[in-house]
């Protein structure tokens, strides 16, 4: 008996592109407007019709140039319109957009733009110091190109340099999006570099594309025409967690803040354009919500946020709250493109206290579909899903990484990314991250949460930020140290925060002592930097020690 045939289905295989999505915006949300803030304070208003034509001159543009499809074309730039003209531009012509964080080191700059080898660089005017200091050691670079008008190129050493609004003449508005395989890549983003050199993650179409529809569903982060999405987190951090993809999907206005994100104006441009969703780490909310709080604030329109990046202090969330702000936990990383979890809470949890929903919100939420997570021990046994046992979490699905860029071996486990992140599963699939695996603190054989210890300290009312961090012990191996930085204007012991700690954690875990510092070092991303507080406090010897 011969086996029969296998029945496809009669339905289109259309390729999920990056253009389809500025394409659609374009015909069905053309007037919906786009407003983005220079360094100057100054305001830029056009829609996703325009900004769609104005993307298809750049492809032109950058055809004409000799731009081929998989060369890549970097970005030195904050969140404005010329750089998401970039994002649909050069994806949508098949090249691959680089978004390279100004904020790393000079030496780790160099090392991405060559190791990606950009063929190209856009950047925005405030950075030409950077661009010339960068230009000698980054000789694949053939043209380099400033974001903005002709009278705002520089004359930079050592290379000529275009206007973008010049180089965007050169195109015209004939260009139509082409097809191609989805699985050919659209973007390429590096990890910030905290251990090693930056390793870089590069995205296809389809991911990208995927990880789109999926951050928009209702348990995600959902966002529709109605709403105006104000993407605080930076265009060079995993693609603005995928906001700049998902609010021209649906039509949702688009505000970019620019590179001033202090806490006056952030707050400024939220209440100027009517912002009801956003996102950013949480270091920017901290500086934001002190200065609302310092001057009498309220928000009128914002409603919900999205916070990652770092775990948020459930203090923070009821601040938030006290201000009309409904805050999303979500977990993820570059190599998930970055969404992976996120903290919607389930109809059954409406029954629980307030208290008790506000301890389910601080967990990392749940997977979302198209994201599968387990947790291992040290073994790669797999751990039950109670709640308790913490191990490494694993995590597979549709837009997680394989592999780095350039780098022939895959990183996957029997098909799961190994995270180095910390955490367990409840009965209901929530994450709870305990820690990074280089920042857990191991005394005496057992773990100990850094972020435990933080959030509880982050709950005293003068203390404006919190790290904990291992400090050696010649008898336990490792003690929890806490680094605190003040509120302005307040005064405490370390006593006194200390005994914040009495019924909330095991006598065991409690820091063993206090360190004020006027401020914690943070990452290019915005997260604290624990590897260089570890290096300043590296002499620090415990009063027990």
């Amino acid at each position: 008996m011969s086996t029969p045939a296998p029945l496809f289905g009669r339905m289109m295989s259309t390729p999920l592109l990056v253009s389809s999505l500025i394409r659609h915006a374009a015909r069905f949300h053309g007037d919906r407007e786009i407003v983005a803030r220079g360094a100057d304070g100054s305001i830029f208003r056009y829609n996703y019709k325009e900004c769609e034509r104005r993307a298809r001159r750049l492809a032109r543009a950058l055809i004409r140039l000799g731009i081929a499809p998989g060369d890549r074309i970097g970005t030195l730039a904050f969140n404005g319109y010329r750089h998401l003209e970039l994002y649909y531009g050069v994806s949508g012509m098949g090249a691959v957009l680089h978004t390279v964080n100004p904020r790393l080191y000079l030496e780790q700059i160099v090392y991405i733009v060559n190791h990606a080898a950009d063929q190209m660089m856009f950047f925005d005017p405030a950075l030409a110091p950077l661009i010339e200091t960068l230009i000698p050691h980054c000789p694949k670079v053939e043209h380099w190109v400033c974001l903005g008008q002709e009278s705002e190129r520089p004359a930079l050493k050592g290379a000529s340099c275009l206007a973008y609004d010049t180089f965007l003449a050169s195109g015209d508005d004939d260009y139509q999006w082409p097809d191609f395989d989805e699985r050919l890549a659209s973007s390429l983003c590096y990890t910030s570099g905290t251990t090693g050199n930056p390793k870089g993650v590069l995205y296809s179409h389809r991911s990208t594309l995927l990880h789109t529809l999926a951050s928009l569903t209702a348990d995600a982060l959902p966002c529709s025409s109605t709403d105006v999405l104000m993407p605080i987190v930076p265009m060079f951090h995993a693609n603005a967690w995928g906001m700049v993809y998902a609010a021209p999907a649906v039509g949702a206005k688009l505000v970019l803040p620019g590179p001033k994100l202090d806490g006056a104006s952030v707050y400024e441009l939220i209440e100027r354009e009517g912002v009801t969703a956003t996102g950013a780490v949480p270091t920017i909310w901290q500086a934001l919500v002190a200065y609302m709080e310092a001057n009498g604030l309220r928000f009128s329109t914002l409603r919900r946020t999205c916070i990652g990046g770092a775990a948020c202090p459930p203090t923070l969330i009821t601040r938030l709250g006290e201000l009309g702000v409904y805050v999303q936990h979500a977990w993820g990383m570059t190599e998930t493109s970055p969404m992976a979890t996120t903290g919607q809470l389930l109809a059954k949890h409406a029954r629980l206290t307030d208290s008790e929903r506000l301890a389910v919100r601080t967990k990392q939420g749940r997977a979302v579909y198209g994201v599968d997570l387990k947790i291992v021990d040290g073994e790669g046994r797999d751990l039950p899903r109670d709640g308790q046992s913490a191990g490494e979490v694993l995590v597979r699905g549709y837009w997680v990484v394989d592999g780095y860029f350039e780098q022939e071996k895959s990183l996957l486990r029997d098909g799961w990314f190994a995270t180095g992140d910390v955490g367990t599963l409840d009965p209901d699939g929530y994450l709870a991250l305990t820690d990074r695996a280089k920042d857990v603190i191991k005394s005496g054989g057992e773990w100990i949460s850094s972020i435990e210890l933080e959030n509880i300290a982050a709950a005293h009312p003068a203390v404006h930020m919190a790290a904990c961090i291992a400090c050696a012990h010649p008898k336990w191996g490792e003690r929890p140290l806490l680094v605190v930085v003040k509120k302005p204007g307040t005064t405490c012991a370390a006593d006194e925060i200390l005994a914040s700690y009495s019924g909330k954690v095991a006598r065991w875990s409690v820091p063993d002592a206090v360190v004020f510092v006027e401020s914690i070092p943070l990452t290019a991303t915005g997260k604290m930097h624990k590897l260089k507080l570890r290096e300043q406090l590296r002499d620090y010897r415990l009063p027990s020690y």
